[in-house]
């Protein structure tokens, strides 16, 4: 069968770079623009940047940019299913040996928006590291030195204000440069954002029966739910320059994303985290799989509705109605949502996503929360038994075999010395022992 490959160059404009080439991204901010171009006239390409050396980039540029987006879900009890062909990505760039062409390209006098999702700790400061921040500093001095127009930068990074972090990272880079820190201060636009779309991936053993239908052999076909939810938090000119408000899918700009952050990253990404690295443990494969098992469905109900449910200060019609969304979704059978999935970098994301939950919690009822509890024992055992995906200096710490007590005390892992929260580490050791 014939592999997929664009017919004829793209001519649109290149007004969108993008740092990440996953999954998520190609199925969410990539439809997102697919749909803004053919409804909203917004008439921009993207290029993609392969934030690590190894990536996706060759197999992106292969197919010229073209893939499939499968939105498959159940509604009123019935299975739905949509294809989308996104066209709109111009190619994938490595920064490893393309760094000449990132540049050139945010030098583009059409070039406006950047879009980024470098997973939860990907937005950080370290002296001397190539991080994104770093890569993002570099390419902003260059705009400046060129007296180009500023940039409007919308992470997507599931780490609060995502937006406001970027740019004090950025910023932190720019320290001997002031030229360059003036022109980000005055010239460039950082929005803080919330992303909401359960993005399953390559749908590895159904991949044949799609390429027959489709006829043609797409090596980057993705997969997602089809519910959609996108939060931008800026000023008014980003949403006259950038319309997704008008491209058929639900986006919501406003002047504070944070009630909508906060149901979502303790509801769908708190519940997802504290689950599926022990129920990967007691072998199962699948998010729908975890929902239908006795023990872990179970599990799952319970640190949802009794445990991270309480600690959302939203009306509580509101956000029960979302919790029971957040199940609905979980137990899409057409989803196919690898646990494997869920568990990339989990340090950074328990802290991020369960962390807040569990100590509000204890605030609220004055005990700890037993499944938030447990979950921290699912990562020690999952880090100390599994081959993880994290970054090396976790990975590292991990190999090395340290105890418990070593485990909370990393303060640069938690954000705080969790030996410091009462009871938590006997109530962990009790768990794992279990």
């Amino acid at each position: 069968m014939e592999l997929l490959r664009r017919k004829e160059p793209l001519t649109l404009p290149i007004r969108v770079l993008q740092f990440g080439e996953g999954n998520f991204l190609r199925c969410f901010v990539d439809d997102l623009i697919q749909r803004m171009n053919r409804e909203a006239g917004f008439g921009g390409a993207v290029r993609i940047v392969q934030p690590l050396p190894q990536g996706m980039g060759e197999a992106i540029n292969a197919q010229g940019g073209v893939y499939h987006c499968v939105l498959r879900g159940v509604a009123d009890g019935r299975a739905v299913e949509t294809i989308e062909r996104i066209d709109c990505v111009e190619g994938c760039l490595n920064p490893a040996r393309e760094w000449d062409r990132v540049l050139a390209t945010a030098l583009l006098p059409e070039l406006r928006f950047v879009f980024s999702n470098t997973t939860e700790a990907g937005i950080e400061y370290r002296a001397g590291a190539d991080t994104f921040p770093a890569k993002v500093a570099r390419l902003v001095a260059a705009r400046a030195a060129a007296g180009l127009p500023g940039l409007i930068f919308i992470p997507c990074e599931l780490i609060e204000h995502n937006g406001t972090t970027l740019r004090e990272c950025v910023l932190r880079y720019l320290e001997k440069d002031s030229a360059a820190a003036a022109y980000v201060e005055r010239e460039c636009v950082f929005c803080n954002t919330l992303v909401d779309r359960i993005v399953a991936g390559y749908p590895r053993d159904e991949a044949p029966a799609y390429w027959r239908k489709l006829g043609v052999e797409d090596r980057l076909l993705v997969c997602g739910e089809p519910f959609f939810f996108f939060v931008i938090e800026g000023p008014e000119v980003v949403r006259r320059e950038f319309p997704a408000d008008r491209s058929g899918l639900p986006v919501v700009f406003t002047d504070d994303q944070t009630p909508y952050r906060t149901r979502k990253v303790r509801l769908l990404n708190g519940a997802h985290t504290a689950s599926a690295l022990g129920a990967h443990l007691a072998g199962l494969t699948f998010v729908d799989e975890m929902v239908r098992d006795a023990r872990f469905g179970a599990f799952l109900r319970q640190v949802l509705f009794d445990e991270i449910l309480p600690t959302v200060p939203l009306p509580e019609a509101e956000k029960r109605a979302y919790a029971e969304s957040v199940l609905e979704r979980f137990a899409n059978p057409y989803a196919h949502h690898r646990l494997l999935s869920i568990a990339l970098n989990s340090v950074s994301k328990w802290r991020v996503r369960v962390l807040p939950s569990l100590l509000d919690y204890r605030k609220m009822f004055g005990r700890l929360p037993p499944g938030l509890t447990r979950s921290m024992a699912f990562l020690v055992e999952f880090y100390t038994r599994c081959e993880a995906n994290d970054a090396a200096e976790v990975l590292t710490f991990f190999r090395n075999g340290p105890s418990l007590e070593s485990v909370l005390g990393r303060s640069d892992f938690w954000g705080m010395d969790l030996n410091a929260v009462p009871g938590f580490a006997a109530a962990v050791r009790k768990e794992l022992e279990r």
